[in-house]
């Protein structure tokens, strides 16, 4: 008899396993005496589970926590909270008779790329073997002439992602006096083992994709090109630290911004004193135990600027410690976050916005439990969300996108005001219920979620930061941990490099290398040198764009 037979014999006859009393306020000091006998990723994991029971157990005592808010707590949000989705609602009447297509059958070209895509591909010029501009047609009386699009064929070979060459250079000795004559090393190529590409390489790998140094020394030891992961922290820490200014002038140009996101995650320092977190909170009374990784996203004309802050900060305090850098005759920036306190901890000089996404989620969550009422704000915000992607699709300045809200967006969330405070009211929701909870942190909030409605500028959610907050995510989930504050500020340093060059669609690579490269007129003029004008840097110094790195020997 199978095992899942047998269990299920044993659910029919009402058998019962033994019941154990678990007491898990236990569970720390039972979780600390197993850490001496099994591995440190074990007791990670163990310690997790341990956590989220305890969060589950919590979510039950409570007796308000539905099947779709346990499956959100267990597995994270739904891959698409579509209003659409969300409601299960049929497709239109006139979209109802069309065929869907074949899942099995990919449109043309789905999932290729065309040769344009490969900006950093080399480029080779193949010249016809028998004929140049000007000869005869070989197939009539007629002449060739050269076509202004060449016929192009990408060519894609495998290669480590640090190469190496090895330079054999001939030694010659005196028979007589025994003087040692070496070949000087080829031009260009200097006597350093690591050039800056592969500092470049490595931060990109490690804070750009998430690859710990342990995967990374696997994989270029199976291409045989070692590389040890004490190698690789020595590149990042010395590139870091040829990176600071740039980073510091990018914290800078955010403190400038008209729009600043923020929020924050959690992070694992392993190494963080007592007398560290003292030092960074100098004006806390009580100690704080948590780390988090603080996102800030700002934004100014156009122009796009990601910060990472690790530490034992919220948010909130590392967007004042960012602003404090603003200019004084700048007005106040608009602050997009969510309600939680820590994100305006620091009570900076900003206008809050908060986010509506945070609000919709609630209503998301509560869909199989009260869908009649669920489907009355999700339909409304759904229209105001249409009305501001037709601002950007119609590329509406600040001035104007706020006059089309305040005329087509603004009798929606008036009119969802009115109905929130009409069901509490007259006491069709139970206030103290989960759908309760949900109206009342929305009217709680209500002026600072409906901020787009008298602010130009004012964003309807903080999507931005939390896209770029995934980055953090990302090394959090592959890397478990930062040693320390050192190597959580090296972290902190190549992911606001990395992704503030993809917000302004710049090859990371490109631009930490050319950072690497120009170090000295970095440090010299670093306004010169972020990631939309650095391509005009460069050029006036008479280079081009940065070499990729060869094939390997």
């Amino acid at each position: 008899m199978g095992q899942k037979t047998r269990k299920a014999k044993q659910r029919r006859q009402g058998f019962e396993p033994p019941r154990v009393e678990l007491d898990l306020t236990e569970m720390p000091a039972i979780l600390e005496r197993a850490k001496g006998v099994m591995a440190e990723e074990d007791h990670e994991k163990i310690k997790a589970a341990m956590t989220t029971l305890e969060v589950i157990a919590q979510e039950l005592r409570d007796r308000t926590a539905s099947l779709e808010r346990l499956r959100y707590l267990l597995f994270g949000s739904k891959k698409t909270e579509k209003t659409s989705r969300v409601l299960g609602e049929r497709p239109p009447p006139h979209e109802a008779g069309k065929k869907k297509p074949d899942a099995k059958t990919k449109a043309p070209g789905h999932g290729r790329n065309g040769a344009a895509a490969y900006t950093g591909a080399e480029r080779v010029k193949v010249p016809h073997p028998s004929l140049k501009p000007g000869d005869d047609c070989p197939d009539c009386k007629g002449h060739v002439y050269l076509q202004t699009e060449p016929s192009t064929l990408v060519r894609i070979t495998g290669m480590a992602p640090l190469a190496a060459t090895r330079y054999e250079r001939e030694r010659l000795r005196c028979n007589l006096c025994g003087d040692v004559f070496t070949a000087p090393s080829p031009l260009g190529v200097g006597e350093e083992k690591y050039d800056e590409t592969a500092i470049s390489m490595v931060g990109l790998l490690k804070y750009g994709t998430g690859l710990p140094f342990s995967r990374i020394e696997k994989l270029q030891e199976g291409m045989g090109i070692p590389l040890p992961a004490a190698t690789q922290w020595e590149l990042v820490r010395d590139g870091a630290t040829l990176l600071a200014p740039a980073h510091h002038e990018l914290i800078r140009e955010a403190a400038q911004g008209d729009v600043l996101y923020n929020d924050d995650t959690s992070m694992k320092v392993l190494k963080l004193t007592r007398e560290q977190r003292a030092e960074a909170l100098a004006d806390e009374e009580t100690e704080r135990t948590g780390v988090f990784t603080s996102g800030i996203v700002a934004t100014r004309e156009g122009r796009r600027i990601a910060l990472f802050f690790t530490g034992v900060k919220h948010a909130g305090e590392n967007i004042k410690d960012v602003l404090a850098q603003r200019a004084a005759t700048l007005p106040a920036p608009i602050q997009m976050c969510d309600a939680g306190s820590s994100n305006t901890a620091g009570e900076p000089d900003t206008i809050i916005a908060h986010c509506i996404a945070h609000g919709r989620r609630k209503f998301v969550e509560l869909v199989e439990s009260f869908p009649a009422e669920c489907r009355q704000v999700l339909e409304t915000l759904r229209d105001v969300y249409k009305n501001d992607a037709l601002a950007r699709t119609n590329d509406l300045s600040p001035a104007e996108r706020l006059l089309f809200h305040q005329t087509e967006s603004a009798p929606l969330m008036m009119g969802l005001e009115t109905w929130m405070k009409a069901q509490l009211a007259d006491h069709k929701v139970e206030p103290n219920s989960r759908l309760g909870d949900a109206i009342r942190y929305m009217l709680k909030h209500w002026s600072e979620l409906t901020l787009f409605l008298r602010e130009p500028g004012a964003p309807l959610d903080n999507n931005l930061c939390e896209r770029a907050l995934k980055r953090a995510i990302l090394h959090r989930k592959n890397s478990l941990f930062y040693q320390t504050l050192g190597g959580a500020h090296v972290g902190d340093v190549f992911m606001s490099l990395i992704h503030s060059a993809e917000l302004n669609a710049v090859q990371p690579f490109d631009y930490l290398t050319a950072l690497l490269r120009h170090h000295q007129e970095v440090e010299d003029a670093p306004a010169a040198w972020m990631p939309w004008n650095y391509a005009a840097s460069i050029a006036r110094l008479g280079e081009g764009r940065p070499s990729p790195p060869g094939p390997g020997p």
